[in-house]
């Protein structure tokens, strides 16, 4: 069917066919992201809280590391979805050559700090000393999985916005039943093997992830015969499209940096309110990440579909279809809110928690129901409809200003000067992504973000 929208008519059934097409392999995909997370909670919930809180922490650093990698990637499928749309394949490998290269520098650093000064990095995020013990266990083993996350991450994102999907999806999914099976294996001690606890889930991450590797490696060998993986251009990097990924790749790590510190800053507040709203957050934000699966994998939808339609010149259809990716991002959100109300009971009554922990999870359940509507209408813009015309700078102004200058801030503030409650302190912390909404909808209206960034 088609509608006549911004002086255009789009066909309405294609569009939403093409964008299932490639939200729901993008959905599972976070879904199954959110199944790793959610393997180790359950497991070491089992454990004790103390197990699961140092677990929690210690994923605070790969979660930062994770961050830069998602903001290479960003920048750089800010240019490959648009080349795409043009039909330059030698553009995109030379692209796919550079995320690869800075994604294995960036990851060695990582792993060098989480060996050398393991016990420090956890001091940061509490003051425990049973739990950042249980947190240097799970570093020192996981910190040999952040390079190898760096290439699969640089290539499957790549290949993301090249349309090339369901890949991502087969590779995530088999690590995932390989995560679980290894995790329980060796945190409880299956098959005669001693229990390692907090130490095993580490171990049974490290198994996955070179499950992912010797899979993305034989894709990249047999399969993929239209965008290649080339050493030469890893090696050496083109001048002038290394000008352009810094142009738009800077300002998204930066953004995305700036935005996981902050995310960090929050469980690190948290982290000095006790261990059970630490226990108690590491859940909730569990249950956030299962909620925003389908809207973070709309945001990525709308980057791929918009950047395409960009490269291909059709400017006006792009404005029709960012309307129709918000429409869907308000939907999204509802939903995601709805299923955090809904697990909330069965969260509480699952896990190994204190009382004072499982009241926390009560009030933060409730508030993020209603965070992640604002998450999933600001991702999808921010993130998707923004990124997908080379305007990255809007997010990271966005986020230096709603973030740190105001929920971060305040949320200090309430903490350890005027001593307020967890619950008070988690709402102030929880606020950005609602202070957002109106900003960014505005910037969305004024089309600033709509530009053609190929050469």
């Amino acid at each position: 069917m088609l509608k006549r929208e911004n002086h255009i008519e789009i066909d309405r059934r294609k569009f939403y066919k093409t964008v299932l097409a490639l939200v729901v392999p993008m959905a599972l995909q976070n879904l199954i992201n959110v199944g790793v997370t959610a393997a180790d909670v359950i497991m070491l919930g089992a454990v004790g809280e103390k197990a699961l809180s140092g677990a929690s922490l210690a994923g605070q650093i790969q979660y930062i590391m994770t961050l830069f990698l998602f903001g290479l990637t960003s920048g750089a499928t800010v240019l490959t979805a648009q080349y795409w749309g043009k039909g330059d394949r030698d553009a995109i490998e030379k692209i796919l050559g550079m995320a690869v290269k800075a994604a294995v520098c960036v990851t060695a650093l990582f792993t060098v700090s989480a060996l050398a000064v393991p016990e420090l990095l956890m001091q940061v995020f509490t003051n425990d000393p049973v739990v950042v013990s249980e947190g240097v266990k799970y570093l020192r083993i996981v910190a040999f999985t952040y390079i190898m996350m760096g290439v699969t991450q640089a290539y499957l994102y790549i290949m993301r916005s090249v349309e090339r999907v369901v890949v991502a999806t087969v590779v995530y999914l088999l690590s995932l039943i390989c995560n679980i099976i290894m995790n329980a294996i060796f945190i409880f001690g299956l098959l005669g093997l001693p229990k390692m606890g907090v130490a095993g889930a580490a171990l049974g991450t490290l198994c996955a992830r070179i499950l992912e590797v010797v899979l993305v490696a034989i894709y990249a060998r047999l399969f993929n015969r239209e965008i290649r993986l080339r050493f030469k251009y890893v090696l050496h990097t083109d001048k002038i499209l290394f000008s352009d990924f810094m142009r738009y790749a800077l300002p998204v790590v930066v953004n995305e940096v700036l935005w996981g510190l902050g995310t960090a800053a929050n469980t690190a507040i948290l982290g000095h309110m006790g261990s059970a709203a630490v226990a108690a957050n590491s859940v909730a934000q569990g249950a956030r990440q299962l909620a925003t699966v389908v809207s973070f994998g709309l945001s990525s939808a709308a980057a791929i579909y918009l950047g395409k339609t960009i490269g291909e010149k059709k400017t006006e259809y792009a404005k029709a279809y960012a309307k129709r990716f918000l429409i869907l991002s308000i939907i999204m959100g509802i939903l995601g809110g709805t299923v955090i109300l809904a697990v909330s009971p069965l969260a509480s009554a699952a896990l190994t928690l204190s009382g004072t922990a499982k009241e926390y999870l009560r009030i933060m359940f409730f508030v993020m129901s209603y965070f992640v509507v604002g998450q999933a209408i600001n991702t999808t813009l921010v993130v998707g409809v923004f990124r997908s015309g080379g305007d990255t700078r809007f997010g990271l102004i966005l986020d230096m200003t709603t973030m740190w200058c105001c929920s971060i801030l305040f949320g200090f503030l309430a903490a350890f000067v005027f001593k307020l409650s967890v619950p008070v302190v988690y709402v102030i912390l929880m606020s950005d992504e609602i202070i957002k909404i109106p900003i960014t909808y505005k910037r969305y209206r004024s089309y600033k973000w709509l530009n053609d960034v190929t050469r």
